[in-house]
């Protein structure tokens, strides 16, 4: 059977779920140090976070520990894409039981920094996510390209090339195990 996007993404997102949820306390950890301290080395950003579903790395702990020095953004859904606003309490959960802070009327079109959550990630460091393209139209619409950081709670990753052109590659991948940058 040769080995195409969507049955990566099936046999991925299989991999996701099925992780214990006493490793994935400890791996999330390992991310959160990870991450943290790739970001502490940064000077003042704007630093786009993602609120986290149960099967992601839950970055809350680094996003809390960063908020006080950084501009810290998360998602709005809008239509087939989203849009970034100011990460402020209280959030509400939205569709796909997703998690968001308020909408804003300020319009936000560049950040320094981009953590994103992937389902797995293919031999040129493109990301596969859950196959709505809606960190591809958000960052398609970005003026300026920013660092991007994909996080995974397992590696899913295959050396086969399965995205299209219009997939976001990531400049690093952290996993707990393994750190992966991007030539």
């Amino acid at each position: 059977m040769t080995l195409n996007k969507t049955s990566f993404r099936k046999n991925s997102l299989k991999t996701l779920k099925n992780s214990s949820v006493h490793n994935r306390l400890y791996k999330t950890s390992l991310v959160n140090k990870k991450l943290l301290m790739l970001l502490k080395s940064k000077k003042r950003q704007k630093i786009l976070f993602y609120y986290p579903l149960a099967m992601e790395v839950n970055i809350l702990k680094t996003l809390a520990k960063l908020r006080k020095n950084n501009d810290i953004y998360i998602p709005f859904m809008v239509e087939q894409s989203f849009k970034m606003v100011p990460f402020r309490l209280p959030l509400r959960r939205k569709k796909f039981n997703i998690y968001e802070a308020g909408n804003t009327n300020r319009k936000i079109n560049k950040i320094d920094i981009a953590i994103v959550p992937v389902v797995g990630v293919d031999g040129n460091l493109q990301r596969v996510g859950f196959g709505k393209g809606m960190y591809d139209r958000f960052f398609e619409k970005l003026q300026k390209k920013p660092y991007i950081i994909f996080t995974q709670i397992e590696l899913c990753y295959t050396k086969e090339l399965l995205c299209d052109d219009y997939d976001i590659a990531c400049d690093i991948l952290i996993t707990p195990k393994k750190t992966i940058g991007n030539k």
